[in-house]
């Protein structure tokens, strides 16, 4: 399984998403004091979430 990593801001499209509140503040939270904004968190975090689909559907 992979694991997270902060990483560097790539070129982007930008995209209207909705949060729960709940998981906008734990992300806030996660991200406080580094170098790492909320986009990146949820891009690196997406994908994460498809490598391991892709993982899954190999198996």
């Amino acid at each position: 399984m992979t694991k997270f990593k902060l990483p560097a801001i790539p070129g982007t499209t930008s995209k209207t998403i909705r949060f729960p509140n709940r998981i906008l503040e734990e992300v806030e939270q996660a991200i406080q004091g580094t170098d790492c904004n909320f986009s990146q968190f949820v891009i690196e975090a997406t994908r994460v979430a498809l490598e391991n689909l892709k993982e899954t559907e190999n198996e």
